[in-house]
């Protein structure tokens, strides 16, 4: 659609707002398919930080080189975090989503060696095993999927009510090779703050396990404008109030790592 479609910064505050209130997964993706052509302008209208900050938090603690990395972008929508990943030298980028029409957009963009549709929480995400063996192995060095596929996952803007279930987040560990890496988001406004409560029970359930350990939980109050001044951070208000967010990110725990011995979170500066 053309910008002056998008509409005012009023009307743009409104589809999002709308798009948090809905909590049916049919209907969410339903709202997106018809929102994927307007949803960078509109985005970007409400300085939607999250893709630049998680790419940001992922690109200090990534141990090696980037080009070489393979990505798994969970809930690409249009492809905004890879667009981060490639300004930073992520070349090997592959994504999942759920809405056709966002992965329209994503596959637009032309940075992505695979797209697949995949509604996380409902169904596992696609197997490595589905791809070319002879691709995985001359490319990416990939002998053994069973053990983890990538070097890095990312889900960024999708734990919400009526999106990606706190549920499916041992899947992301599932398909991450050990030492890999674990990036996700959400929302810390009123409105998502039972669901973060019940997210970070998840995460903190896998730490107790050993399966991964955390090396960030960055708070952000500048997250995006707000939709409604109830959402808005404490200390701001009218139309120029933003909501607030957070950035994990996690390392999968090595097969071989010795019992009660933990690798150390290096701390990220400059964010």
């Amino acid at each position: 659609m053309a910008q002056e479609e998008g509409g005012s910064l009023s009307k743009v505050q409104a589809r999002v707002g709308a798009s948090h209130g809905i909590t049916d997964l049919a209907r969410k993706l339903h709202f997106y398919d018809h929102w994927a052509p307007d949803y960078d302008q509109d985005v970007a209208a409400l300085q939607y930080r999250a893709p630049r900050l998680s790419v940001d938090c992922l690109t200090q603690a990534f141990p090696g080189p980037p080009h070489t990395a393979l990505i798994l972008d969970v809930a690409c929508g249009t492809g905004l975090v890879a667009a981060e990943l490639q300004a930073r030298g992520f070349l090997q980028l592959h994504g999942v989503d759920g809405s056709p029409g966002m992965l329209e957009q994503a596959r637009a963009r032309g940075l992505y060696q695979h797209l697949s549709l995949c509604t996380l929480g409902q169904e596992p995400l696609p197997s490595p095993e589905g791809w070319s063996e002879a691709t995985l192995k001359a490319n990416y060095h990939i002998h053994t999927p069973h053990t983890g596929t990538f070097d890095a996952v990312l889900m960024v803007g999708a734990l919400s009510d009526g999106q990606v279930p706190y549920s499916a987040i041992p899947e992301l560990l599932r398909v991450t090779k050990p030492g890999g890496l674990v990036c996700l988001t959400t929302r810390t406004n009123l409105s998502n703050l039972r669901y973060k409560e019940a997210l970070e029970a998840t995460l903190d359930r896998l730490e107790q396990a050993r399966e991964w350990e955390r090396l960030v939980a960055w708070p952000v109050d500048r997250w995006e404008l707000a939709t409604s001044e109830l959402e808005v951070v404490p200390g701001t208000s009218g139309s120029d109030g933003f909501i607030s967010g957070i950035v994990y990110l996690y390392r999968k725990q090595e097969a071989a790592q010795v019992e009660g011995v933990r690798p150390s979170a290096q701390p990220l500066t400059g964010l």
